[in-house]
Order: structure tokens, then C-alpha cells, then sequence
């Protein structure tokens, strides 16, 4: 592995953020975490821990967290991209200036650009065209990833096997595990809409409607995913990896999965408004819900259930309004 490769830069110090350059640090990486607010990264920096993010996880003493960007990424041969979606077009425009061309850029965000309805792949190709680029997707609870729990994950990425080789191996560590997949629309596809079925099933789960409605509205939900995958030339086999039903598994059945928790205390009567005023965390899905909806009816897609879930967050939708209007639809043959 190069040397540059061995220099991480994680950009955002969330939850997720943190946790990977908890565990690319304890691989003996060089690791540089971007917190866009100077008080976190002084405190993480002074007591080794992020208690506002991730709490109860002492970090490794080797993490240097920053406020500067050009700080940020300065030798670096990796930078994550750990920022939640709709912030990432203005961070690739204010981290263009400090790119090196050598460097790879890779997403770990799980959304579609509300704005212009793009993949984060596409964005990047827009803004910073010509830089290598890979997703980083799977089923993967930070606070698990930071305690050193086993973990895989898909790294996409349509450069050549060799390099991609080099990559997964400078992101792998004894509990954290790559597997490579040449298909990065569909791991963003997947990590993306997974959200929104998360918060289906969240609604299920809250509205009391039972284990057979959840494992229905999984199923066809990745069907949905499917649908809009195809459509965005993703190969179907992607959906059966970690980024697509692994991924899918792990957010449809813990309340540890801030989609899911939000579906479910929609499902219990409380009001949108109400439950995102009270997190302090971005629950990807809410966002992605409105991109997938407008794109599904663009593009001519099928996606009921997403449809379904944008029009409770957006529309003012009643549960108990769409649970009706999805069970009267018309029935057809399955197709997935």
C-alpha cells in the first residue's frame, strides 16, 4: 500500500464520520477528521472523545480532528466524503481548491440531491470532474463500526480491479471488511432509497400494523430500489449485496437506525415537525423521499411505497389514509 494511501482525511465529524476514523485509526492509518465546528474538533482533540455525536466511545489518541478544510485533506491519499447529502455539492465546491489530482474521493453519504435529483456520483462528476471516485456502502451502525465490531461493507468504484484492489485494502481492517463491486449507481441507489423504505417500515412497526406488513413492505420495497436501479443503468445483483437487501435488513428492524425511529414515532401520531425539532441528527430519508418521488414520476417508475412516505413527510398525508389507498390498489402479478 503507498504511503499516500495510508493518510485519511474524514470530512464531518458526525456519528458516521467519526466512527470511521475511529477504526481506520486503530489500523494504524493517519487519520484527519474535518469538524466544520472548531469547539468539537478542540474537544476531541483535548479529551479524545465525540460526545455529541458518539457518545460513550473513547476515540483513538492518533485522531487529529480539524476545523480547516485545507488542513483537512493536506497529504492525504483518501478523502471520505462523510457529510449528510444535501451539504455535499458545497463542500466538493470548497474542497476543489485543496484537491490533489492524485487523490481518491469517496462517498459514504446515503441520499439523492434534492435540487437537481442527482446521484452524489454525478454531482461529484459535475464539480470535480477527472477525480477518482468509489461509494462506501453497507449495513453499518457507527456506534458498532467505533467499538470494533465485525463489519462489511461494499466499496464501488468503476476504476480498474488493481487500483480498486489498493483501495479496499488501504479501507480494510481486522474488523472491517470491503467487498468490491464495480457498480457504484447502484450502491448509491440502494444506500439511498433503503432510507425511505426504513421509514416505511418504522410506520408499520408504530402503527402496530404487525411483522407481515413489515416484511411485505421490505420485500416490495426493494423492488421499488430495483426499479429505480435499472432505470439509472445499475446491474440487478447489486441489490442482493450489503449495499442493497444487507443494508436494507439492518435499517428496517432497529431503533437504531434514525430513519426507522423516525417512521416509528410517526406511526405513534407524533408529527414530523415535532420529531425532527427534538434530533439533533439528519435522518437521511426525509430529504430522499422528495428526491425519489419527483424522479420516480419523472422517469415513469413504479414506487408506491416511496411515493407513500413522501406524501406523509411532504403532504400531509394521514397514515391511516395511505395504508388504505396502498391495500386498495390493483392486484397485479409480483414483480421484482
Amino acid at each position: 500500500m503507498s504511503q499516500a494511501l495510508n493518510n485519511i482525511a474524514v470530512i464531518g465529524a458526525g456519528a458516521w464520520g467519526t466512527a470511521l476514523a475511529q477504526v481506520f485509526a486503530e489500523a494504524e492509518r493517519h487519520v484527519v477528521l474535518y469538524a466544520r465546528d472548531p469547539g468539537l474538533a478542540d474537544t476531541i482533540n483535548k479529551t479524545g472523545r465525540n460526545d455529541v455525536y458518539l457518545p460513550s466511545v473513547p476515540l483513538n489518541r492518533h485522531i487529529r480532528a480539524t476545523a480547516g478544510l485545507a488542513e483537512a485533506v493536506a497529504g492525504a491519499g483518501i478523502v471520505l466524503l462523510v457529510t449528510p447529502t444535501q451539504f455535499v455539492r458545497d463542500l466538493l465546491m470548497k474542497l476543489k481548491p485543496h484537491l490533489a489530482p492524485e487523490m481518491l474521493l469517496v462517498n459514504c453519504a446515503k441520499g439523492i440531491e434534492i435540487a437537481s435529483g442527482k446521484l452524489l456520483s454525478e454531482v461529484a462528476a459535475e464539480l470535480v470532474p477527472g477525480y477518482a471516485y468509489a461509494v462506501l456502502s453497507g449495513p453499518t451502525f457507527a456506534g458498532e463500526v467505533a467499538k470494533g465490531l465485525p463489519t462489511a461493507v461494499t466499496l464501488a468504484t468503476a476504476a480498474p480491479l488493481p487500483q480498486a484492489q489498493h483501495w479496499a485494502q488501504a479501507l480494510s481492517s481486522r474488523t472491517f471488511r470491503p467487498y468490491l463491486s464495480p457498480d457504484t449507481v447502484g450502491a448509491e441507489i440502494a444506500g439511498a432509497v433503503k432510507n425511505v423504505i426504513a421509514i416505511a417500515c418504522g410506520i408499520v412497526e408504530g402503527k402496530g400494523l404487525g411483522q407481515n406488513a413489515k416484511a411485505a413492505v421490505m420485500t416490495r420495497g426493494m423492488a421499488e430500489i430495483k426499479r429505480l436501479g435499472l432505470k439509472k443503468g445499475a446491474t440487478a445483483e447489486s441489490f442482493l449485496g450489503l449495499s442493497g437487501i444487507g443494508d436494507l435488513t439492518l435499517t428496517c428492524h432497529s431503533m437504531f437506525s434514525r430513519n426507522y425511529s423516525l417512521g416509528f414515532e410517526l406511526g405513534r401520531g407524533q408529527s414530523i415537525e415535532d420529531i425532527l425539532a427534538s434530533r439533533r441528527t439528519v435522518s437521511e430519508g426525509v430529504t430522499t423521499a422528495k428526491a425519489v418521488a419527483d424522479g420516480a414520476k419523472a422517469m415513469g417508475i413504479d414506487m408506491p411505497i416511496s411515493l407513500a412516505v413522501n406524501n406523509i413527510l411532504h403532504h400531509g398525508a394521514t397514515v391511516d389514509d395511505i395504508v388504505k389507498e396502498l391495500l386498495s390498489r390493483h392486484l397485479k402479478f409480483e414483480s421484482c
